[in-house]
């Protein structure tokens, strides 16, 4: 993915699920009305693990699940309303027709599982991240933010920058 607002992309290595857990809830920490997550990864990656995590670390409560069937959950009662969407069974038509604008620029937080089939439905800013397996229990985090907000996040969480023709998301 290319992007005249895109910089470096960041990388951050996860040796458990514990460190992802940990990694998506400082991310939640530094979300804000209209924060937009795009996430991509294999099946069986973790997407859902890794949203799942991140509403956590927004504390909203109860059980958090794939929207797979239903295409948006909207989960309230945490720091920020949470809008979580899995896009992999639409078409860009379809996914136009859903009015995702309205949730990216609402009061809450917009996690979107297989974003790279939606990517000209996406705001112009948002934090792009792509999950790959690299053991049975490890994974790699590639971020690539799209603005300077969120590439401020990558630096914040001291993530590793990467050079532009290493495989990024």
């Amino acid at each position: 993915m290319k992007d005249s607002q895109t910089g470096p992309a960041y990388v951050w290595e996860a040796h458990s699920e514990a460190d992802t857990v940990r990694f998506a809830e400082k991310l939640a920490e530094l979300s804000r009305p209209g924060t937009v997550l795009a996430l991509d990864g294999d099946l069986g990656a973790g997407k859902t693990r890794f949203a799942q995590a991140f509403a956590r670390g927004l504390e909203v409560p109860g059980l958090v699940n794939s929207p797979t069937f239903t295409i948006i959950k909207e989960y309230e009662g945490g720091r920020l309303p949470f809008y979580h969407m899995d896009v992999y069974r639409l078409s860009i038509a379809e996914a136009d027709e859903l009015g995702l604008e309205e949730y990216f620029e609402g009061d809450g937080v917009s996690l979107v599982e297989w974003a790279s089939l939606i990517e000209p439905l996406l705001p112009p800013e948002r934090l792009h991240i792509g999950i790959a397996l690299t053991g049975p229990a490890s994974r790699r985090l590639t971020c690539r933010p799209i603005g300077e907000a969120y590439a401020a996040w990558c630096r914040t969480l001291g993530m590793q920058a990467i050079e532009e023709e290493e495989e990024t998301p």
